[in-house]
């Protein structure tokens, strides 16, 4: 569907506006899938850890992903899939505003606008008790709807000649008319 696209875009925006107001430059965008990462490690990913808060721990420990996106932007790709202990660190973290790593005791301030994403029906895994209500309220403050793109055919050829002039821009190459005329011509098979 182009969810993190759509976050970006989201966060971009955000931030244009608001460095106009404040004059502050550089937000960090963060993303994170949260079903791809097992929930041990998904803790540690979030939160950070201090030095011997587990076997293999970094020397000195480590700033999780809501401390490296202060000042900008986490995206929590497939939220639905966080499972229910970490969705009520992660709630704790949105009602104070501060972060305490694994293992550790001293609360870190974070300052993070959260987008959240996910596949998952929220309203049914409330009700079967598998996502908690109070996090679901605090991350619903705007919901859009974004349909896969399998049914935005209209969007396919946008994105393509997108990608690819950002791929031909890092390589220093032009987007001509005849690479437009290829895709076009893709669009038809």
């Amino acid at each position: 569907t182009g969810k993190e696209l759509a976050a970006q875009a989201i966060h971009r925006e955000y931030f244009a506006r608001h460095d106009a107001r404040q004059g502050k430059k550089s937000h960090p965008f963060v993303a994170v899938n949260c079903g791809a990462i097992a929930e041990s490690l998904l803790e540690a990913e979030l939160f950070g850890y201090e030095e011997g808060a587990f076997t293999g721990s970094r020397r000195g420990g480590r700033a999780g992903l809501f401390e490296i996106a202060h000042g900008g932007t986490l995206f929590l790709d497939e939220i639905g899939e966080m499972p229910l202990p970490l969705q009520t660190r992660l709630l704790r973290v949105l009602e104070e505003k501060e972060v305490t790593r694994v293992g550790g005791h001293q609360p870190v301030p974070v300052d993070v606008r959260v987008i959240s994403a996910t596949h998952c029906n929220l309203e049914e895994d409330m009700r079967q008790g598998q996502f908690r209500r109070d996090l679901f309220y605090r991350l619903s403050i705007l919901r859009l709807q974004l349909p896969p793109l399998r049914e935005r055919v209209a969007d396919i050829l946008p994105l393509a000649e997108s990608f690819l002039k950002v791929s031909l821009a890092a390589l220093s190459a032009p987007f001509s008319a005849a690479l437009r005329q290829g895709l076009q011509a893709s669009e038809t098979v």
